[in-house]
């Protein structure tokens, strides 16, 4: 394994994240030898670099001795995109008034939904998803949004690559989701019925910046609302244009950057570019 790791090349910093990426993946908490065995790391190496990341808060022990993400990284973490969500979180909360259910702001990064930031109602939905988790475009009324609106590039690009069947709901035929999206560019705005998770159904609508889609604004709700759920569109048609004004000409499009900074440069390292 030279140099440390089982992937030559990797930077000192792309071995940092991909410690950290393991706990994006799963919050369990690990030890040293489960961290060097999943990341490829050398056990000495993990050793060190794992101290150094104790010694400044990203990661810190449990009372087994395990490791786990540190309060500073988390506090750290909260930063990120800040200024958005500032403006987002007022207009988030009042469509929550307005319905009384879990809304959520998402952003496209890559073939993934990447969601920004949400307010939980207090019905009980099954989550499939939270602040700074991804789901795939193509399972999610948020991810269809943004894919129906993107370039068309961009949807072939996507449409043809394996699509993950989330749900036995999940629609993964190229062909029905080409038909399906065209249909949400007519009416302006997206359905999900337990595709991603069985008994949630989520709607959601575009918003947009300089005539582009830059973001989705979305609800999810149980499914025995399904035949009710786009009573739901008047609100978040009207926050998701509020929103449009409100962040002006601040770039939606970079809290993506922002919130997943970290992941794209440790799979940069880790595994090359997708």
């Amino acid at each position: 394994m030279a140099g440390g790791t089982s992937q030559p090349g990797q930077t000192v910093t792309g071995r940092v994240l991909t410690i950290l990426e393991l706990f994006e993946r799963s919050l369990a908490p690990r030890s040293l030898t489960e961290i060097s065995s999943e990341t490829g790391l050398a056990l000495s190496t993990t050793h060190r670099l794992v101290g150094e990341l104790e010694a400044w808060g990203a990661l810190q022990r449990d009372d087994n001795g395990r490791y786990q993400i540190g309060l500073r990284l988390w506090e750290l973490g909260q930063h990120a995109g800040r200024h958005v969500r500032e403006i987002a979180r007022p207009l988030l909360q009042d469509l929550f008034t307005l319905t009384q259910e879990t809304v959520h702001l998402a952003v496209r990064d890559r073939a993934e939904a990447l969601y920004i930031d949400r307010v939980y109602g207090t019905r009980r939905v099954p989550q499939a998803s939270r602040v700074g988790g991804r789901l795939p475009l193509h399972a999610t009324a948020v991810g269809k949004v943004l894919l129906a609106f993107e370039e068309p590039w961009v949807r072939e690009a996507i449409l043809s690559q394996p699509l993950e069947r989330r749900t036995p709901q999940t629609h993964v035929d190229p062909d029905a989701l080409r038909a399906e999206l065209a249909l949400v560019r007519t009416r302006s705005f997206a359905t999900s019925l337990e595709e991603t998770r069985v008994g949630a159904t989520s709607i959601a609508v575009p918003v947009f910046q300089g005539g582009l889609v830059a973001a989705a604004l979305g609800l999810v709700t149980t499914s025995d609302g399904t035949s009710t759920i786009e009573r739901h569109l008047p609100a978040l048609r009207g926050i998701a244009r509020r929103i449009e004004s409100s962040v002006g000409g601040f770039p939606l499009q970079s809290l993506r950057q922002d919130v997943s900074t970290g992941r794209k440069s440790s799979r940069r390292n880790a595994e090359g570019e997708r």
